[in-house]
């Protein structure tokens, strides 16, 4: 699977990451170091634990990398469970966490294919 291939499996927007990085040799050694550079594990630990002040910040981090890469599903689906926990807990946040954890799997899962 190419770089651009993975960008249209994952609901990421590749010329918009072309256009910031210049080269499918960028992007795929950014790709590769995502799943280590994301703030995901963080994340899930945070939620894990009920710290939402710490799941705050590492879903943060994980939109402002998600944004950097343009891959869009997942920054969306980050951004909006930022924004519920800004001020804490509220009802939205679980939901909202399971969408986030659906787009990261499957944005794994696709860069594990690319070649």
């Amino acid at each position: 699977m190419t770089v651009e291939e993975c960008y249209n499996a994952f609901g990421g927007d590749y010329s918009q990451a072309a256009g910031r990085l210049h080269s499918d040799v960028v992007i795929k050694k950014f790709m590769l170091k995502f799943p280590s550079q994301c703030g995901y594990d963080a994340l899930c630990k945070a939620m894990e634990e009920k710290d939402y002040k710490e799941a705050f910040a590492a879903s943060h981090t994980l939109k402002g990398v998600c944004m950097n890469l343009s891959f869009t599903a997942l920054e969306e689906s980050s951004s909006l469970l930022t924004e519920a926990l800004r001020n804490g807990f509220s009802d939205e946040v679980p939901g909202l966490y399971k969408r986030v954890q659906k787009d990261y799997q499957k944005t794994i899962d696709v860069i594990n294919g690319l070649d």
